[in-house]
């Protein structure tokens, strides 16, 4: 999974576990792709203060993700749902494909 990604999908998972302090940087660097210089500036830290919090909530996240697993479980469910489909798809199963659907629409 690309790193990006799989850090959007952390933090989505994640996010609320960490400071405020922490999301907003976290965010605006991971997320909104904003330069550590311009985050130090607003923030009133050093860049090296803005680059080592992100490293820290990256840690954090993975350990989370480590200890808990959500993020594994939601895509294995995804990919078994979308297999599902795939299957009633192919044998004409509609019932069995609109629930498929269903499930991969609200994950």
């Amino acid at each position: 999974m690309e790193e990006i990604v799989r850090k959007t999908m952390l933090f989505d998972f994640y996010g609320d576990l960490l400071t405020e302090h922490q999301r907003e940087i976290y965010e605006a660097v991971v997320l909104n792709d904003t330069g550590y210089s311009e985050v130090a500036q607003e923030e009133g830290i050093s860049r090296q203060g803005v680059h080592d919090l992100v490293r820290r909530c990256d840690r954090q996240l993975e350990a989370y993700e480590s200890k808990l697993g959500l993020m594994e479980r939601f895509l294995r469910i995804r990919q078994d749902a979308l297999t599902i489909r795939s299957e009633a798809e192919r044998i004409g199963a509609d019932r069995i494909k609109e629930l498929a659907d269903k499930i991969v629409g609200e994950l």
